[in-house]
């Protein structure tokens, strides 16, 4: 090993690292979070207020924000504190932000860029200092720091944050408020943190805050559409144990999730319902694949709470497609075909109608749902599972936690069986009743989310067939049942024997039949893929 290598390494191990749970906090409910009973009780001394007035410095072009990174100036009292903080890491899930922190005091208002040469950015930031700091927003807070103690050692800080986040120039100041709860880790177990802001959003209304106040502060700069989150391969190391792989997935599952609730809050894209829908399914998904080697009693009630969360999101996305996609798809089919009848065509557009408003209430559903304290507390609950896992006992032997072996090992059997589970329900798809093709259906979804959970398990060049020809196999089935669900759905709004369930039922058994040859080719590309894990 090479000197710089092993300097990196030691580096490495001594980075100082953030761990911070954030939760946004309506201004009126503070006063209630104060007296909480679960607060009172790990108190361990008096709180203390003070103001906080923080400057944060950056490149004009924004070149520390686009590096993740922010550098700032804190006024606490009359003490001054620089501050340099790193992206948040892959531990970050459901409100928990962990990155790298430097801090020092130093004499005054004035960067002390010689601190930079210390932290593992100095070349981003010698960079961007030679191309010039200059302030680019402030915070000015008031904030009550409450020192906690819990039963197990562990130690935290809840700090709570009420003031506002504006621009610092000379041009016209924008503003926004600035709300939001802070609970630090000194030292012990993160799981602690997120238990005691589960006790709390029992009875104070909490939200998930995904934003950190740097990047509120920049937003006020340059105003950006949000986009919807989507799902992303999991970098699993080949060498983790199954404990350590499975909170990786439960945060990259939770990630997704809590990454879309503010878009589906805002009732803006219907993507937002479906990319947490995705979220959920998956989550719901790696809770099944780890229920053997995980507590009972700590995986069953979340398994229970996710399905009322996809129970809340489905309709909303069920109606979404119906509503963009199969019904318009249905109505130029017809028309095209020339088989409508003007009073079929009356009957689509009384349909079309009451669809979009059992479209709004769907969506009303899905909004509540994830505005609720019942979601942030199944986040919450969620994200505490991923940080201590835990594990069972099996055949009665206290030494064996399969939580510790291998995940290669671990995963294995679970990809061997979901694979077996697939064809052997797979026989014939083209020519398969409904209930055959939705077995089917399901199937393909579990293999498909634990392919992408393991995937990165493996040699990827050995991965790609397989989950290229599993992929088509599933959207093929995915697309034949979105016209089954159409066909239940029109038959929902308009009766089951009205004209448009009967025009919606054979046009979804006509694209059975048009597709199937389709299907067939899906399911024997995907029948003779190598299984990527049969030589590992």
């Amino acid at each position: 090993m090479t000197a710089a290598r092993r300097r990196s390494r030691r580096a490495a191990a001594a980075l100082p690292v953030e761990t911070e749970l954030k939760l946004a906090i309506a201004p009126e409910a503070i006063a209630t979070l104060t007296r909480h009973p679960a607060l009172r009780s790990c108190k361990r001394g008096r709180a203390r207020t003070v103001r906080l007035l923080s400057r944060y410095y950056d490149t004009e072009d924004g070149a520390l924000a686009a590096a993740g990174i922010a550098l700032r100036l804190r006024r606490e009292g009359r003490r001054w504190l620089q501050t340099v903080k790193g992206p948040a890491s892959a531990a970050s899930a459901a409100g928990l932000s962990a990155r790298a922190e430097y801090e020092w005091p130093v004499a005054g208002d004035r960067l002390d860029p010689l601190r930079f040469a210390t932290t593992t950015f100095r070349r981003t930031l010698g960079k961007a200092l030679q191309r010039g700091l200059v302030p680019r927003f402030v915070t000015d807070v008031k904030r009550t720091t409450v020192p906690l103690t819990f039963a197990d050692s562990t130690m935290a800080l809840l700090c709570i944050d009420s003031g506002e986040v504006r621009t610092d120039d000379d041009r016209p100041i924008v503003r926004a408020p600035l709300h939001e709860i802070e609970i630090e880790l000194e030292t012990g177990e993160v799981a602690r943190l997120f238990e005691l802001a589960h006790a709390l959003a029992a009875d104070v209304p909490l939200a998930f805050e995904p934003a950190s106040k740097a990047e509120r502060g920049y937003a006020l700069r340059h105003p950006a559409s949000p986009k919807p989150l989507y799902a992303a391969d999991i970098d699993l190391s080949r060498k983790s144990d199954a404990g350590t792989a499975f909170a990786a997935i439960i945060r990259a599952c939770l990630r997704q999730i809590e990454g879309n609730a503010q878009g589906v809050r805002s009732g803006r894209d219907p993507e937002w319902i479906h990319q947490m829908r995705i979220g959920v399914r998956r989550l719901r998904a790696c809770l099944s694949l780890a229920r053997k080697a995980m507590p009972t009693a700590r995986v069953e009630p979340l398994r229970v709470e996710l399905r009322w969360l996809a129970q809340a999101l489905g309709p909303a996305r069920d109606f979404d497609v119906f509503a963009t996609e199969t019904l318009p798809a249905f109505r130029e089919a017809v028309l095209h075909g020339g088989a409508t009848t003007a009073p079929l065509a009356t009957a689509l557009e009384k349909l079309a109608v009451r669809a979009a408003a059992r479209r709004r209430e769907a969506h009303a559903g899905a909004q509540a749902a994830v505005a609720s304290p019942r979601f942030v507390r199944l986040l919450l609950s969620t994200a505490a599972l991923a940080a201590a896992p835990g594990s069972a006992v099996l055949d009665g032997d206290a030494h064996a936690d399969p939580l510790a072996a291998p995940m290669r090992d671990y995963a294995r059997p679970l990809l061997k069986r979901r694979h077996h589970d697939l064809l052997a329900l797979g026989t014939d798809l083209a020519h398969a009743a409904p209930e055959a093709r939705h077995a089917a259906r399901l199937a393909a979804k579990k293999l498909r989310y634990a392919t992408e959970f393991f995937a990165s398990l493996y040699p990827k060049k050995r991965t790609r067939a397989y989950r290229k020809a599993l992929a088509a196999l599933q959207d093929e089935l995915g697309t034949w049942n979105d016209a089954v669900v159409a066909a239940r759905i029109a038959g929902e709004i308009a009766g089951a024997q009205s004209p448009p369930a009967a025009a919606f039922g054979g046009w979804a058994a006509a694209r059975g039949v048009e597709r199937g040859e389709i299907m067939a080719d899906a399911w024997r590309r995907f029948s003779k893929a190598q299984p990527f894990w049969s030589h590992a």
